[in-house]
This record gives C-alpha cells, structure tokens and sequence, in this order.
C-alpha cells in the first residue's frame, strides 16, 4: 500500500501522504462552517466590487453602482461642518477685535479656531507651544514690541512686520551702527556694555558709564531715556530679562553693529478675515496679551 493510502489505526483516517519530523497529517475534510464563511466572504468581496469603487483601469477605476467615494464623503461632512460653523463665523466677521471678549461664547469659539490656525501657519516659526525661538517672539510672555492688546495683535497679525509690498504693514528700522559707520567700535563695547548693565547681566564700569552717554546721544530716540522701549517703533525694552536674538555680549554687539530686520508675514492675503480675527484672539489667551 502507498503512503497516501495509509489509514490511521486511532481514529481510522486516512494520512494526506507527507511527513515532517514524524508527524503525519490527516486527511480530515474542512469544516463546513469554515466553508460556508470562505465562500460567504468571496461573495462579500464580489458585492463590495460592484457596489464600491475598488476595480482598478488603467487610468481610473470602477465607480461602484452606489456613486460612493471617500472624497465625496470627506467633502460632504467638511461642508456639513462649514454650514454649522457659518452662525459662528458670521457673528466674527460682523464684531469688531475689541468687542469679542465681551461676548464669552464667542470669542470662546475664536479662540479655539485661532487654536487650529496657529497650528497650521504659524508654528513653523513660534513653535507649537508658541514659545518662540531665536529671532522669533515668545507670545506667551508679556514682552511686545508693538503692543499686546488685542487689536495691536491683530493688526500685526493682518499686516506683518516689514513684509514687503504691503503699505500698511509696521515698519521699524534698527541703524547699523557699526557697518555704517556710525559708531565706532568702542562705543558700540560702551553702549553694550551699558545696556547689559541696565539689564542686570553685568555691575556697573567705566565702560557702562561711558555706554550711558552714547546710548543717550543715539539710542534713547527710539528706545527711551529709561531704555523700555516704545511700541511706536517696534523698539524692544532692554531693562528685562528677555531677548528676541540675545542679551550676551556677543550677540548685542552683532545687533549693535548691522542690526536686525527681522519679517512677520502679512496673513490678510493670505487667510481671510475672520481667521485672522481668531488667531489674534488665540495669540491674546496665551497668557501674554494685555
């Protein structure tokens, strides 16, 4: 008798022919509930084809008899969610920046939509805390340059910092002292010398005191006799702790020298108004706003 004829003395079946390590299988049939799911799946895959798209061509695919895509229910829920958020986003569009907070709802709902549009413009350079890095303003502190109420945030929001080809966007000019010639190096040492002073980072010295008078000749204009700053210009304060590029020696003298023209882009071409409305009222609840 052949192999495959071979029957299982236990339980009287026969073996399917092959062996591996001793172990023989036999030649049990399927069971039939596993059968009839096997066959219950295929004609579920048949269906599924002839009702969904899921026929590749060579430059399309089959539509399915029910006309069902996954864009076209996308589109159909992001249009269901517009329509729901349409009262809301009316009500910003026809309140002025400075009469939202009056209304707790909502300017509860500009600032979670705010919330959702900073994340999707505005962390590559904030970051997603919106902490700031070098060059780029934390909006969590209380630090402005051009101020923290919520219209200040909004129109630098709308209209940018030095963004070229809009008017109304905030202009500030720092001298190069040192490229231009303006100061020679020396008095840039003094004047840095004096401003880290005033900040706290260094004791007072002869080289501060000196630093004092040039500060006062060409500095104070735009950043006060008492060096705090004036928001009319951008011009940040220098008795604080804070710094967009840096307060060490180093990086003072660097912006003493050729200073900095930092750009914020204008977002009013950019999104529409309303979104923009929403961002200045995330910005402001950080905790920084004034």
């Amino acid at each position: 008798m052949v192999e495959d004829q071979q029957i299982d003395a236990a339980t009287g079946v026969a073996f399917k022919g092959h062996e591996w390590d001793g172990i023989r299988e036999l030649d049990n049939p399927l069971p039939r509930w596993w059968l009839w799911t096997f066959y219950a799946t295929i004609a579920f895959a048949i269906g599924y084809c002839i009702a969904y798209p899921a026929i590749p061509y060579l430059h399309s695919a089959s539509a399915g008899t029910l006309d069902w895509t996954s864009r076209g229910q996308l589109g159909a829920e992001m249009a269901a969610a517009e329509t729901a958020r349409a009262g809301v986003r009316a009500a910003l569009a026809r309140t002025p920046i400075e009469a939202i907070p009056a209304n707790s709802p909502l300017m509860h709902a500009a600032v979670e939509g705010g919330k959702a549009a900073f994340k999707v413009n505005c962390v590559q350079c904030h970051g997603a805390g919106a902490a700031g890095a070098k060059g780029y303003p934390n909006l969590n502190d209380d630090d402005w340059l051009w101020g923290g109420s919520l219209a200040a945030v909004h129109q630098t929001i709308d209209r940018g910092i030095r963004f070229p080809g809009d008017d109304a966007t905030r202009v500030s000019q720092m001298p190069a002292f040192g490229r231009d010639g303006l100061l020679k190096s020396a008095e840039i040492q003094d004047v840095v010398s004096y401003v880290r002073t005033i900040s706290h980072q260094e004791s007072a010295s002869v080289s501060a005191r000196r630093g004092m008078a040039v500060f006062a000749a060409n500095c104070a204009i735009c950043h006060g006799q008492d060096a705090k700053g004036g928001r009319q210009f951008g011009a940040p304060n220098l008795t604080d702790p804070i710094w967009l590029y840096g307060g060490d020696r180093d990086t003072l003298t660097a912006t003493v020298t050729n200073a900095r023209q930092g750009v914020m882009p204008a977002w009013h071409d950019r999104l529409d108004p309303v979104t923009v409305k929403m961002l200045a009222a995330y910005v402001h609840s950080l905790g920084g706003g004034e």
